[in-house]
């Protein structure tokens, strides 16, 4: 019993990392809380914490509403964002829901409702990224984003073996997801990355972290069998990966759309309470390292042409990073002096 109450105690303080500090909901504000039966505690939780700030939920369980996977968003759902300024999505991904998300996402943005979208968010998750002092890490990526707004290359090598070379362009915004929400931009929580649509990645990608979407849960840490592609501008040439059956699930994936194969986001983790990867992307991802992603390029928010109906990420591990001339990570590691950043030790809210 014990531990159970430390467990409840942890998984709310996250709760109330979300809805307070992230979030930011206030009084008498209306807030949509998606869930469904796997995340049922994570979901009392964040009631308890939209309560606490005496604004209202409505709670959706989508089971009561659809079938898994969905074609679509339920419209009790949609029409509840409507009157709504805050909304959560704290769900299992299925295969095939990315459309259904994105019908979501659609109206979010339109709307710009602060959203916190928290896709396969687990209690491990909300005992772990969520913990996070989210305000040394708005710091850290606000710092971060400054440095890379005038940056033109980036180069990152890791020990497994990447050595890419990324191309970035003045008309093409990066894109701070800190864990602090606002109308502006949703964000996944827990949050810590920043982010932009490259305008050329060339070179070898050697993903022996996670990657994204409903084959993490699927296939889980890559060390052991990484997936190993070549690009070439910005388009995935080649593949090989000692699991087959990975390899073929990953081509299926990127050529269900024509820029299903083409890298739509460049990101850099900036969480710092991530110390590990633990086989779960919404967190992995937030690792301080690289990650990028095939398909859609979040073009609302960085300017980017064109489009796609897919996203899937794909972390490495122990990246180092060069930015012009400029190395702001050795093998995972921030280099804190060399960029001029002074960092508050982590706080546990």
């Amino acid at each position: 019993m014990p531990h159970t109450q430390t467990t409840n105690a942890t998984i709310y303080r996250g709760a109330r990392n979300a809805i307070a500090t992230c979030l930011r909901v206030q009084t008498d504000e209306q807030v949509v809380l998606i869930y469904d039966r796997s995340t049922i505690r994570i979901a009392r939780a964040l009631e308890r914490a939209v309560l606490a700030q005496k604004a209202t939920p409505q709670l959706f369980l989508l089971e009561d509403f659809v079938d898994r996977p969905m074609s679509g968003m339920p419209h009790p759902i949609l029409q509840a964002l409507q009157e709504s300024q805050v909304s959560i999505f704290a769900a299992r991904a299925w295969p095939g829901e990315l459309s259904a998300r994105m019908q979501l996402m659609h109206i979010i943005n339109q709307r710009r409702i602060r959203h916190g979208h928290m896709v396969n968010i687990s209690e491990r998750i909300m005992q772990q990224g969520m913990q996070a002092d989210f305000h040394l890490i708005d710091k850290l990526s606000q710092h971060l984003l400054c440095l890379l707004q005038t940056a033109r290359n980036i180069r990152v090598t890791s020990p497994a073996g990447t050595d890419l070379r990324v191309h970035l362009a003045p008309h093409l915004r990066w894109v701070k997801t800190s864990g602090i929400i606002s109308p502006q931009k949703w964000g996944n929580l827990p949050g810590g990355e920043i982010f932009t649509s490259p305008y050329r990645v060339d070179g070898k990608f050697v993903v022996d972290g996670v990657i994204g979407d409903y084959l993490c849960a699927k296939y889980g840490i890559l060390e052991k069998t990484p997936l190993v592609m070549t690009i070439e501008n910005s388009r995935v040439h080649k593949v090989t990966c000692n699991n087959l059956a990975l390899q073929k699930d990953f081509l299926t994936y990127i050529q269900a759309d024509p820029n299903g194969n083409r890298v739509g986001e460049f990101a850099i983790g900036t969480n710092l309470a991530v110390t590990h990867l633990i086989g779960e992307i919404l967190q992995d991802e937030k690792i301080p390292g690289v990650h990028i992603a095939f398909g859609h390029p979040y073009s609302e928010h960085t300017g980017q042409y064109w489009s796609s109906r897919i996203h899937i990420d794909c972390v490495i591990q122990q990246a180092t990073i060069q930015v012009d001339d400029q190395v702001i990570m050795q093998e995972g590691t921030f280099q804190f002096h060399k960029f001029n950043f002074h960092p508050a030790p982590i706080i546990h809210q």
